[in-house]
């Protein structure tokens, strides 16, 4: 999901910010230092594809990555400037039995969101792209909410202007709805540093905190279920493990994890059918991974594993080590000069 800290520290909502990113994609400078990276690998990393800004929109918007018009807008500049590549090739290159192609591009989403099914996949379809998804297995399916969306949800309709925070002894408070939306990012973002069992009390009393009362079954047609799974995989999609319900690995105990790590992989295959080769990190921060979570994801029987460590990343690297695969996360506030700059030679030695 959405870390402030993957926002890049250039910015394209600034004039000169614009301007530049405008300049250096129309010029044709990132197409010429591009060429640097022509034995990269590009691993783009999307979460929804959706309409953050429509009135009935009150999910985490910054988990929006791309508007379906922007999205496919991507696509048509993935297939100028790139070779997009699916999982089961970068598994069968790292086993010398296939080459990767110059300028090789994989495309991922991380949680398995319902929008990947109704917006994305038609479009991949229509370009003719794979893709990989990672799925938090233990909400395909279901109507249980991550937490960050629980959170959208209650800040969006509470008529309280005032939340407490872990740690902090005063409210922090708003007066407006945007406003109220900011408090939100900063709640969401502070829980995460939290053991993951007091992360849950927070998330279970937050809806009473601010007087809330979710209607039932209201997420229910927020995931993906398994029948639109199974569809996207006979279509060219694979699939991945995200763990279960998306906990930050590094913040449980080592047992906890080998069973969130494992049970995701457990789970597609046996919905599937079909070996489950790739696996993506929850939140995938540096702070996230540890040598102990890469030994159990590898001893899972993944072959890869990806990160949101900034890419692209060289093939030596990748070779190196398969299990901290780089990727360039997307946001709907990326121009597509920005998108240009994120896959291009900008990205990796951002700060």
């Amino acid at each position: 999901m959405y870390n402030k800290s993957k926002t890049p520290t250039y910015s394209s909502r600034t004039s000169i910010g614009r301007k530049f990113l405008d300049f250096t994609h129309k010029s044709g400078l990132i197409r010429a230092g591009r060429g640097l990276f022509k034995n990269s690998l590009t691993v783009i990393n999307y979460h929804r594809i959706n309409e953050p800004h429509h009135p009935s929109f009150d999910s985490f918007k910054p988990n929006v990555s791309a508007t379906p018009s922007m999205f496919e807008e991507q696509m048509q500049y993935l297939q100028k400037q790139f070779q997009i590549i699916s999982v089961s090739d970068l598994s069968l290159w790292l086993e010398k039995k296939k080459e990767l192609p110059p300028y090789a591009a994989l495309i991922t989403f991380d949680d398995g969101y319902l929008d990947n099914y109704t917006y994305a996949f038609p479009i991949l379809r229509k370009y003719k792209f794979p893709a990989v998804i990672f799925l938090a297995t233990g909400h395909i399916g279901t109507d249980e909410p991550f937490h960050w969306d629980l959170a959208a949800y209650s800040f969006s309709h509470t008529e309280k202007e005032r939340v407490f925070f872990p740690n902090e002894k005063n409210a922090r408070t708003w007066h407006t709805k945007a406003e109220a939306l900011k408090v939100c990012h900063l709640w969401v973002e502070g829980i995460k540093l939290l053991p993951d069992e007091e992360k849950q009390k927070w998330v279970e009393q937050l809806p009473t905190q601010l007087d809330v009362s979710i209607p039932k079954n209201y997420f229910k047609n927020l995931m993906c279920n398994w029948d639109q799974v199974r569809e996207m995989n006979q279509n060219g999609i694979n699939f991945g493990g995200h763990t279960i319900n998306h906990p930050i690995l590094s913040r449980i105990s080592l047992e906890m994890a080998q069973t969130q790590i494992k049970g995701s992989k457990d789970r597609i295959e046996e919905e599937l059918n079909t070996p489950v080769l790739s696996f993506a990190y929850p939140n995938g921060m540096k702070a996230d991974i540890n040598k102990n979570i890469e030994a159990i994801t590898k001893q899972a029987g993944y072959k890869v594993a990806f990160t949101l460590l900034n890419g692209p990343s060289p093939l030596s690297e990748v070779k190196q080590n398969p299990f901290t695969i780089r990727r360039i996360f997307i946001s709907h506030t990326h121009t597509i000069s920005h998108y240009a700059a994120l896959t291009s030679f900008f990205n990796r030695y951002r700060k």
